[in-house]
């Protein structure tokens, strides 16, 4: 299990199952002869995506920042369409550091589209319950009524069985939302309720893009997304925040990630330092 341990605060990859999507897709108008160098993709011209959670351990709390793809939520077909080979581990991965899904004190959710969403809720005796009943779910207001009311292009993300039996546990912001050393604040962009966290212990700092940069090979400020909804703000909140980032030496973290959990960029572009994911 990898992880990032900073002077107060530890950040921890959990399983939280892996998906297959079209190369072309996750890098919009990029050429493939030039993404392609950058993060391989296999025949189909998918590439490999993570959907790990990071378990955040500081001053006795237990935060996950997204949920994974949970169990027994995706249809065959949508595990074809999805090229999903695996689900979650996330309790198991929990148990190893001696919690249970009962432990989790908060979820960070920068968006709540179903491959960040689903293992929020399980189903149970013909319904759906809550995975992590005594965590408030946090997200942004525009997030999560887009979540309860999407349009004719998001409501194929945004799937009832994800929200409607946690609903009593979700809390909103506008802006940004704080907790100790955690920041999250909107960005729009990937959704219109997109939102990225920040972390400052002391003189460290963490950023986590969430799905305006993806994985390390979108560090490119006009790398993005097909699937991005607003793709101008996409770009314009990657280059603020990649600027603030480099300025401070700043670990950037990862959920899609198939070779990095986190890492620091020189000024070259060149990968400084990494925290590499252990391969199976």
């Amino acid at each position: 299990m990898e992880a990032l341990e900073l002077k107060n605060v530890k950040l921890y990859w959990l399983r939280g199952g892996v998906t297959h999507l079209d190369g072309g897709a996750m890098f919009g108008v990029v050429p493939k002869p030039l993404w392609s160098k950058r993060y391989p993709c296999n025949e189909n011209n998918q590439i490999e995506l993570r959907t790990d959670p990071i378990l955040i351990q500081f001053d006795g709390k237990n935060i996950l920042v997204e949920s994974g793809l949970g169990n027994g939520k995706l249809s065959d077909k949508q595990k074809r369409n999805f090229g999903a080979l695996e689900e979650s581990f996330v309790e198991q991965d929990l148990a190893k550091h001696g919690l249970s899904p009962k432990d989790i004190d908060y979820i960070l959710m920068t968006h709540l589209h179903f491959d960040h969403a689903c293992g929020l809720t399980k189903p149970e005796e013909g319904k759906f319950s809550s995975v992590f009943p005594n965590a408030r779910i946090i997200a942004s207001q525009v997030e999560w009524e887009e979540m309860r009311n999407p349009n004719i292009r998001s409501r194929n993300t945004y799937w009832k069985e994800n929200w409607e039996s946690i609903q009593d546990q979700v809390d909103v912001f506008a802006g940004e939302w704080t907790l100790g050393p955690i920041k999250m604040v909107h960005t729009g962009g990937h959704s219109d309720g997109h939102s990225i966290l920040v972390i400052e212990d002391e003189d460290e700092t963490v950023i986590h893009m969430a799905d305006i940069m993806p994985t390390h090979a979108h560090a490119n400020v006009l790398w993005v997304l097909a699937y991005d909804d607003y793709p101008m703000d996409s770009i314009s909140a990657k280059e603020k925040w990649m600027e603030y980032g480099l300025k401070r030496n700043a670990w950037f973290t990862f959920y899609h990630d198939a070779f990095y959990r986190a890492v620091k960029w020189a000024e070259s572009g060149n990968i400084a330092e990494k925290v590499e994911k252990k391969q199976s």
